[in-house]
């Protein structure tokens, strides 16, 4: 990001003397080399001058995007939320208008986008917010998301699912919700998971398990509950994240433009409840550590936090890699081993409670594949040509290319970003970010560990991809994983490489999702 000086005869904050001497915004960056980064760069250069770059006008349009996501979650049960009563019923239900529920949460998306990007373009060219009010406001509006029903995903309900198998005795990694809960008094919670889940046993870290199992023991019965349990943690992390960026970033006004007022994490992280925002949490405790702390107890707490996050969700492996880079490239092996040791010694004791079987899950969510990942259609290919041999076939070659598209990928985007930026933080961003653009299966909420990531890198050209893939993917993907018109069907074929893929079809005011 391009520093501009504020003349001595504006006042702190205003965008003057920004607007008198042309300073290239954070959704820019250097002069474009390609026929779509020209045909961006000019509609950037538009907007980013015009009266969407007004800091009001920025904040206005912000709001409004949050307010409409808030909106639909108020008006529980619909198309787009948990099929379940909000904590406060303050506004009817839109379960019978699919068409409303849809175009306000998919406006609100846009909006939410749009206003990210007048906001860092007010902030590159003069606005400097008080970012300790930004987290404030923030704060209230989490603190009203929080009391909603989730947004956009069925996960939350997921998540109280395998904490009230784990609450009565059961092992959410071997037995799925529909084997466990329709014996075990367990039907609201059977109700409230997303139609094609109701099958699947828990691929998440024994971390998050003992959190999910605390939640519904607290909860009882009441799927409610614990779901709300489950935001509100989700809520206070999300805010403490924000606190910490505030205390430790060079530039606490970025960080928490990226992070804590960023309209469209906001609504997928918090308004969704999901626990991506506990891994991007322990990312950035780690990647902090890493910049600030050296010696052989720094190493010890890097290890721990990524161990702890990995206890949580697997794709804090990216955050590994990313700081393992940069330690390989300068040749301290001793300092990649002591945290690879301790990390790797705290995954083993958190999955020592429940044992290999906890870890078999995650082979079976590596075979899944949705749109709009590009490996779909070459799975569909393979399909088309030779059937059941070819679908096998084409599972192999995803099973090998992606990880090496994900390495190559990694290498450029490091490459892409000035070489004077940390690379503690630009390593895991570019892996993180890899990972979203070449994964056979990915969500917007799966950002959260570049966006935390990327508070901390400034002067790069990454934002507007980050920002653009987060709100397709969000557009794309957005749902109360409840099924609207046709029923979804789920085949595991037989065959060693079966690959599960969910196709999920945008139409104007729905979504609709088949298991292929």
């Amino acid at each position: 990001m391009t520093q501009v000086s504020v003349d001595s005869a504006d006042t702190p904050g205003s965008v003057g003397s920004a607007r008198r001497s042309r300073a290239p915004g954070p959704l820019e960056g250097p002069p474009p080399n390609g026929p779509i980064e020209r045909v961006m760069s000019t509609v950037i250069r538009k907007l980013s001058w015009s009266r969407l770059s007004h800091p009001k006008v920025a904040v206005t349009i912000s709001g409004l995007g949050l307010l409409l996501g808030m909106i639909v979650g108020a008006t529980a049960p619909n198309s787009e939320t948990l099929p379940i009563q909000p904590l406060v019923r303050v506004l009817p239900s839109l379960l019978h208008d699919p068409v409303v529920a849809s175009v306000l949460l998919y406006t609100g998306d846009v909006l939410a986008c749009l206003g990210l990007a007048g906001m860092l373009w007010a902030h590159s060219q003069g606005w400097r917010p008080d970012p300790r009010w930004l987290v404030a406001i923030s704060g209230c509006i989490v603190a009203v998301m929080v009391c909603l029903t989730p947004v956009g995903s069925s996960d939350t309900a997921s998540y109280a699912a395998y904490g009230r198998i784990a609450a009565q005795g059961g092992n959410p990694y071997t037995t799925t919700p529909k084997q466990w809960l329709l014996t075990h008094h367990g039907l609201a919670y059977y109700q409230a998971i997303g139609v094609i889940w109701k099958n699947t046993v828990s691929v998440y870290g024994p971390l998050a398990t003992w959190i999910q199992h605390l939640a519904a023991s607290i909860g009882g019965g009441s799927v409610v509950t614990t779901v709300w349990l489950l935001m509100i943690l989700n809520g206070a992390v999300f805010i403490g994240v924000g606190i910490l960026l505030l205390k430790t970033s060079d530039d606490p006004v970025r960080a928490t433009l990226f992070w804590t007022a960023n309209p469209v994490i906001i609504q997928q992280l918090v308004s969704g409840g999901h626990l991506d925002t506990l891994v991007a949490a322990a990312a950035i405790c780690a990647i902090q550590v890493a910049r600030r702390v050296s010696g052989i107890w720094g190493d010890a707490l890097i290890g721990l936090m990524i161990g702890l996050a990995c206890g949580i969700k697997v794709t804090a492996l990216l955050v590994a890699a990313g700081l393992a880079w940069p330690l390989l490239r300068r040749h301290e092996w001793l300092r990649t081993a002591r945290i690879a040791f301790v990390a790797l010694v705290t995954v083993a004791f958190l999955y020592s409670f429940y044992g290999l079987v906890a870890v078999k899950p995650l082979f079976g969510a590596s075979k899944l594949v949705t749109l709009p990942s590009p490996w779909w259609f070459l799975y569909k290919l393979g399909y088309l040509i030779g059937g059941t041999a070819g679908q096998n076939t084409a599972a192999t070659v995803i099973d090998v290319l992606w990880p090496v598209a994900l390495l190559v990928l990694a290498w450029l985007i490091y490459r892409r970003i000035s070489s004077d930026q940390p690379r503690e933080v630009v390593a895991p961003f570019a892996f993180a970010f890899a990972w979203i653009l070449v994964a056979p299966w990915d969500f917007a909420w799966y950002t959260a560990i570049a966006w935390v990531a990327l508070t901390q890198v400034p002067r790069n050209r990454m934002t507007r991809w980050l920002t653009i893939v987060t709100v397709l993917l969000a557009l794309w993907h957005s749902s109360g994983g409840q099924l609207v018109g046709h029923g979804a069907t789920t085949a595991q074929p037989q065959a060693p490489h079966a690959r599960v893929h969910v196709a999920q079809q945008r139409l104007p005011g729905m979504m609709r999702a088949r298991a292929l």
